[in-house]
């Protein structure tokens, strides 16, 4: 195996024996192979669509097999052996409907590809077709900017995924997964200049894609508005719901209503305590917990079941694997999956545990800071910024992991003058979310604008300040510290890159996958920059701003 998508890969060169999240290497060639047929199956799909033949079979199978191989979402090698046998088939018929429409394009390689019928023949092509050998024939720069395309569209096809499930779709999404994934084994593959471009194309499309989503969230749940939200346990039987999934705990919570189950959400669930078609359930009685990394001792303490509905999943433990359970695209190797929605096992089980005991002390956030609810108060806002009242705004946010350094982002948080602002998003925040901040003239100074996904919100935020101020995105007094682990932040640093937004600190260590001529490229062009410390870089950036 060689894996280098996540921050984290092994020595920050990548894992190559065992990954650091957990997939062995089976289940990281499989993943490997995954990719590999859908890039045959785009070849097809791409040509047939501009013959005026669009297929929702292959569209599908691509975004969900692209989903499939982010980071903590599927680590079973049964179900990616069936996948990968459904792409040969999809693609399979796709080539005999491109023959008979008078096809002539000569196809490529991944095209050509057979779908090996056995397990083990699919590791043994694998090899072949690995990372580590396109790294030994292309070299890092080609290779890492291949990936970097090849980990935006992971993260875009998470969101797409999500959009889906609410109702929300775009033909020209789908199209354009197909074309970069052929483009990806086409000619122009090997060309620095082009692979950048379509690097950008990524974060172009991406920025639709969270747009179809927020759409899909909002216009499915309402907006999120501001909502004090518990983070202590009360008494009573208990279900987690941990991932990013709205619509899988909205089908929970219709089937535990009555039954005097409790409902708490966990990691990147915690935005879904804000949106008011949600919140109206009262056995939605907060939160428990913090980011994905801290699973382990969290799971293992919560007296109920939990549900996890996307990626975040890390190996269960001994203690906890009777009462975790997957659905949607999750898989783990002996944890019960649940692919009808019907999470009736997942109840039973909770009904099962003791619960909580009894009401913990009551503690509080606020979160629900999403674009509708700062540009309701934009007039406040903006009278502050003139009045020097408010100095600057920070968004500290992004994908916590578990590594050493990510201290950094609480360390940060907690060093920002009073005068100024700090919006957050995604797991990051749990690094300085319970901290006090206080407010600015009735402003909190923290602002959870909610997951990373919501990222669409602070991009709509910056740009309506941008027009209140009649100035650029990168002339507000607005800096990016963003914290990175899975393809859902190489997604969006990519549209942030391609609205032209600069001066991104990013960390706690940079993509081992973007080697340095790449970066100096990205330095050049976008002044982005690996974090330092904190007082080096806040120093750096307010005396910036002046």
């Amino acid at each position: 195996m060689f894996c280098y998508q996540c921050e984290q890969t092994a020595m920050g060169k990548g894992c190559t024996k065992m990954g650091v999240c957990g997939k062995d290497p089976e289940t990281s060639d499989l993943q490997d192979l995954l990719i590999y047929v859908s890039k045959g199956i785009a070849f097809y799909a791409h040509r047939l669509r501009a013959m005026g033949v669009a297929d929702k079979e292959a569209d599908l199978f691509v975004v969900e097999a692209l989903f499939t191989t982010v980071t903590n979402v599927n680590f079973d090698p049964v179900r990616l052996e069936a996948l990968i046998a459904k792409g040969g088939q999809i693609k399979d018929r796709l080539q005999a409907e491109y023959a008979k429409k008078g096809g002539a394009d000569k196809p490529t390689d991944a095209a050509q590809w057979k779908a090996p019928k056995t397990r083990t023949e699919m590791q043994v092509e694998a090899q072949a077709l690995s990372i580590a050998k396109k790294l030994d024939t292309l070299g890092a720069d080609v290779a890492g900017l291949q990936e970097l395309i090849t980990y935006g569209l992971k993260g875009t096809a998470a969101y797409a995924d999500h959009a889906k499930v609410l109702g929300k779709e775009d033909d020209g999404v789908y199209a354009f997964f197909q074309e970069s994934l052929d483009f990806l084994t086409g000619p122009k593959s090997t060309d620095v200049n082009e692979l950048v471009g379509m690097a950008m194309k990524v974060g172009e499309v991406n920025l639709k894609v969270m747009e179809l989503l927020d759409a899909a969230n909002t216009g499915t749940y309402g907006h999120p508005e501001p909502t004090t939200v518990r983070v202590t346990p009360v008494k009573g039987k208990a279900i987690l719901v941990s991932g990013h999934d709205l619509k899988d705990l909205e089908l929970l919570l219709k089937q535990t209503e009555g039954r005097g189950i409790n409902i708490y959400t966990h990691g990147e669930m915690l935005p879904c305590c804000a949106y008011p078609g949600l919140k109206q359930y009262k056995h939605l009685v907060g939160n428990y917990g913090g980011a994905w990394q801290d699973q382990h001792k969290e799971f293992d303490a919560f007296p109920g079941s939990i549900l996890m509905t996307t990626n975040c999943i890390q190996r269960p433990k001994d203690s906890y694997k009777n009462r975790i359970f997957t659905t949607g695209l999750v898989a783990w190797p002996g944890v019960t999956h649940v692919g009808d929605k019907n999470f009736e096992p997942v109840i039973q089980a909770a009904l099962a545990e003791k619960g909580f005991i009894a009401d913990e002390p009551e503690k509080t956030i606020t979160i629900g800071f999403g674009h509708n609810t700062v540009m309701g108060v934009a007039g406040a806002v903006i009278d502050a910024v003139k009045a020097g009242k408010i100095r600057h705004f920070f968004l500290i946010g992004g994908c916590d992991g578990a590594k050493p350094g990510r201290n950094y982002y609480t360390d940060f948080a907690q060093a920002v003058p009073n005068d100024c602002v700090i919006l957050t998003l995604a797991c990051g925040k749990y690094r300085f979310n319970k901290l006090p901040f206080g407010d600015i003239g009735g402003i909190p100074r923290l602002l959870d604008i909610g997951q990373c996904n919501d990222a669409y919100s602070a991009i709509q935020i910056a740009v309506a300040l941008a027009k209140a101020f009649n100035c650029g995105v990168n002339d507000l007094p607005l800096s990016l510290v963003l914290s990175w682990y899975e393809q859902k932040a190489v997604c969006i640093l990519l549209t942030l890159l391609y609205l032209g937004i600069q001066n991104i600190k990013v960390g706690p260590s940079l993509p081992a996958f973007i080697g340095p001529n790449v970066l100096n490229v990205l330095v050049e062009k976008f002044n982005i920059a690996p974090t330092t410390t904190v007082e080096q870089d806040l120093n750096g950036i307010l005396n910036k701003a002046g």
